[in-house]
């Protein structure tokens, strides 16, 4: 979701790859190339690979070598980066304005020319498997995957992002080009600016990367696209459980939540409010204020919503001492029957939207915020929201749907428990 000053300038090219601008007044441009390919997109026994080849797609292409690609916007001052989820790959720069031509070339170049070395692979997955043993030292992190993984089963949503040294150590370089030449399509991309540029120019710099690097998506359709939307899904229950495990650690971690809804279901809005009401990142959601404020009892409680494409999941985190494990559930489970036994205050209600949008705007109020948020509105629904859009639908919840949403996502036959201690 991105809150910003105007709604961006959005093009469609013919062969489905997808382009925003937002102007910008800094001396600094934002750029991103988001492809719509993670690790559900894996195949099973190559679990990792998707995480993996973001590695390596640095590390060589058909023009430049990894230490030419590393120097290409570092001697610029410039920033390059990515990351992968379950659902996206996304490769963004950060650099002078002067260098934004320079910035999207290379994110062009690497996603459709990287040759994926096999010498290169072997380091990096080596640098990966090291990463995952690290991650194993970090119970507060590797629970939250442990959690999708018991509530998502066989599910593909299941999966760890960071994969096993055993699905790692099957990849080889063939492998990985295989998978890039299915999932790397520019039906499945987007490319977004934010820089202190014309439309006309923005635009010109993206034709002029197709043109180079995928000659045969060289047109634009039109400036307006087709949103996606799919029906409401009957809202998938996971798979339910309670489950304690002994990890001898100092700190007990616990998980408590439940599968909720899709990027495409509108009731997804209520539970962004409703997650920032429970637990949001401020001293006055509920959470904080029982169990951090006033009890003392946590250093760190949350509550996070995760929407898919499919499905979704809403995860309450918090790490306490032994002793203190079953008050700060009990304390959860008060809270969250609250949400679920009585309708929240109009005048309670009105500062939970007021503070939301807030959060949301200071957020966003940067441009590499606003490239991810826009390339990741562009592959999910083909459109990104304006801030009209987002405000009406925050401000037109009431509290009878924040009790249904309770209601639905949190009840007690849906709610599911994992405790390391």
């Amino acid at each position: 979701m991105n809150i910003s000053e105007h709604k961006p300038y959005i093009k469609e090219f013919s062969c489905g790859l997808t382009f925003a601008f937002k102007r910008s007044s800094s001396q600094v441009a934002y750029c991103a190339l988001s492809i719509k390919s993670g690790t559900r997109n894996e195949p099973a026994q190559y679990n990792g690979i998707a995480h993996l080849a973001e590695h390596v797609l640095f590390k060589g292409t058909q023009h430049r070598t990894s230490t030419e690609i590393n120097n290409r916007l570092e001697k610029l001052g410039g920033e390059l980066n990515a990351y992968t989820t379950k659902e996206e790959t996304v490769i963004y720069s950060t650099v002078l304005k002067e260098d934004i031509t320079k910035s999207a070339d290379l994110l062009f170049e690497l996603a459709f020319t990287s040759t994926f070395p096999e010498k290169e692979l072997k380091k990096e997955r080596s640098v990966v498997i090291d990463e995952i043993n690290m991650y194993k030292d970090s119970p507060s992190d590797y629970i939250f995957d442990d959690f999708e993984e018991f509530v998502f089963g066989d599910h593909p949503l299941s999966r760890s992002i960071l994969g096993s040294s055993r699905t790692l150590n099957k990849i080889s370089s063939e492998t990985i080009q295989n998978y890039v030449k299915t999932n790397f399509l520019p039906q499945n991309m987007s490319f977004t600016i934010v820089a202190d540029l014309t439309d006309e120019k923005a635009e010109k710099i993206v034709k002029d990367c197709i043109k180079k690097y995928v000659p045969e998506c060289s047109t634009v359709t039109g400036n307006s696209l087709t949103a996606v939307n799919r029906a409401e899904e009957t809202l998938a229950p996971g798979i339910v459980f309670t489950k304690e495990v002994s990890k001898k650690n100092h700190q007990v971690n616990c998980i408590i939540g439940s599968t909720a809804y899709s990027l495409y279901d509108k009731r997804r809005i209520t539970l962004i409010l409703l997650s920032n009401i429970l637990g949001g990142p401020s001293s006055n959601s509920f959470l904080n204020q029982v169990l951090r404020e006033k009890g003392a009892l946590v250093y760190t409680v949350e509550a996070s919503y995760t929407p898919y494409s499919d499905n979704g999941i809403l995860m309450i985190y918090f790490g306490c001492d032994k002793v203190n494990l079953r008050k700060c559930l009990d304390l959860t489970h008060r809270e969250i029957s609250k949400l679920r036994d009585k309708k929240l205050s109009e005048s309670f209600l009105k500062a939970a939207k007021k503070q939301l949008l807030g959060q949301l705007t200071i957020s966003s109020d940067n441009g590499e915020s606003q490239s991810l948020s826009m390339g990741k509105s562009l592959i999910s629904y083909k459109d990104i929201m304006s801030d009209e859009i987002v405000r009406e639908q925050i401000n037109s919840i009431t509290s009878e749907d924040i009790f249904k949403v309770a209601n639905e996502i949190l009840s007690a036959d849906r709610i599911s428990t994992l405790i390391y201690k």
